[in-house]
């Protein structure tokens, strides 16, 4: 039965995470109201809960977090006429304005009047509820779980920095950070025909780079403190068995982005995925002189077809990536395990469920 009350995950500020009930939207024209049922928990909840926003966006007013969600349609606009009440749906949490100049190119990802949820001026959907454009909810076959749909947001993100590397058959790839973005980018260039891969993080972070394993990378490379540049794109090149042909830059860190100018072939191509430090010193002579394109991505430009083909297929398998499991009750002790970097994908449960079947939760 569905719930006869909207509650949110809601941020008030720093640190100040509340559950409270917000109404119950009603779709325009437009648009669906979604019952969510599940929501992942990505990076950018966690900065805005923790330090208050990222980058430009800051936090103005209390909004709700989340925006990796699936769900059921329950209720239907007045203009849609491709889905229905009960269908089981994707979120794509990102939508333009339609009329910018930026939109009419296709670029409605950096729309800057656009629906983007989480930002500072949207709400996220990991409440009971969520209205959003129903052009931007891709039904689910009945094969795809709850949360494989919720999985669909990263996987889109990195099927876009997949197609801005310009991935293809036979190219080898570096991937930094193999937090849930780094994974997905993972998962997304062995799809894209990737042939050997890498993945790197702190030498910590075994749970991390043993899931990569687990996805299929060729090789790990866990950095020591005491490695330095050459060392570790020496490792790279053994791995690859010579420079890269495609970097994907997850981390957002200075480090990162300084080995994959280095370890990059001439006229390889790096995309830079990862929110980091804000200001960078890099060898741009480096990069210069052998013609080394890079280039960026910001969530995801109608890649949630292609993502939801992949995993509904069986192509792909994404559900190694979900570690821990909450109730909505729970959502605080949920994100602390997600602030804490204890699991990969943190993933919270909206809808009541049949306790004759229950999901399996953990810790």
């Amino acid at each position: 039965m569905a719930p006869n009350t909207n509650l949110a995950a809601t941020v008030y500020g720093p640190n100040d995470l509340r559950l409270e009930e917000r109404p119950i939207p009603e779709p325009t024209f437009n648009e669906v109201v979604v019952e969510v049922d599940s929501c992942g928990i990505c990076g950018t909840d966690i900065h805005f809960l923790k330090d208050g926003g990222f980058g430009a966006q800051r936090l103005i007013k209390p909004i709700v977090l989340g925006h990796e969600s699936a769900g059921v349609v329950r209720k239907v606009g007045s203009s849609v006429t491709h889905l229905k009440v009960g269908d089981r749906v994707a979120i794509e949490p990102a939508a333009g304005c339609r009329t910018c100049d930026l939109c009419k190119v296709g670029k409605y990802n950096i729309c800057l009047d656009g629906k983007h949820c989480t930002t500072q001026k949207h709400d996220g959907n990991c409440s009971n509820y969520y209205a959003q454009y129903a052009d931007c909810c891709f039904k689910m076959p009945d094969n795809m779980t709850m949360e494989e749909g919720a999985l669909l947001e990263p996987l889109a993100v990195a099927v876009y920095a997949g197609r801005r590397a310009q991935i293809t058959l036979g190219s080898k790839v570096v991937i930094f950070g193999a937090g849930p973005i780094g994974l997905v980018c993972l998962i997304a260039a062995r799809a894209m025909g990737a042939t050997r891969t890498v993945i790197l993080d702190l030498e910590h972070a075994k749970h991390r780079l043993e899931v990569a394993k687990k996805l299929g990378v060729t090789g790990v490379i866990g950095i020591r403190k005491e490695d330095t540049e050459d060392q570790l794109v020496q490792k790279i090149h053994e791995v690859l068995g010579g420079p890269a042909d495609r970097v994907l830059e997850c981390s957002g860190s200075q480090p990162g982005m300084r080995i994959a100018i280095r370890a990059t072939r001439n006229a390889g191509r790096i995309c830079l995925v990862g929110l980091g430090n804000k200001d960078v010193e890099l060898p741009m002579v480096d990069a210069i002189s052998r013609e080394i394109e890079i280039t960026t991505a910001m969530r995801y430009n109608h890649d949630y077809p292609a993502a939801l083909e992949i995993v509904a297929s069986g192509y792909v398998d994404v559900k190694p990536l979900v570690s821990h499991h909450f109730d909505l009750k729970d959502v605080h002790e949920a994100f602390r395990v997600a602030s804490a970097g204890e699991g990969i994908k943190i993933m919270i449960h909206l809808t009541p469920r049949d306790t004759n079947n229950p999901v399996k939760f953990s810790n």
